[in-house]
């Protein structure tokens, strides 16, 4: 059985990975349709494909640390922590501005997190 502790770390390592997942995919879909052509293009090129990969690996991770917690209610608000994960890079990889409201946001977010791992 995993500690709080490891649970929360399991947690967190899928959400990081699949915030670096939706980077790639940010970066590598050119073009998205539902027409056989575009899906096609997506799911061929390499990149998209380890994005794919990468979700996956973060699924793994995530149904981990749901089979050993003993509630849902802990593991998925931790998981919440995709959101701030997406943020860090949106500013430090893609330059995008971030503005108060999303500070606040995070803050919350990493509170909230910080006070479930106490209620387990």
């Amino acid at each position: 059985m995993l500690s709080v502790a490891e649970i929360v770390l399991v947690t967190l390592a899928a959400a990081a990975i699949a915030a670096v997942a939706q980077y790639v995919f940010k970066k590598n879909v050119k073009k998205f349709g539902f027409n056989r052509k575009e899906l096609i293009d997506i799911f061929t090129n390499r990149a998209m494909l380890a994005g794919l990969a990468l979700y996956f690996l973060s699924l793994l991770l995530y149904l981990y640390a749901l089979h050993a917690a003993p509630i849902i209610s802990f593991v998925y608000p931790v998981f919440a922590s995709t959101f701030i994960f997406v943020l860090l890079i949106s500013k430090f990889v893609l330059g995008e501005r971030i503005i108060i409201p999303r500070v606040i946001g995070m803050a919350m977010i990493i509170i909230g997190i910080i006070v479930i791992s106490f209620t387990l």
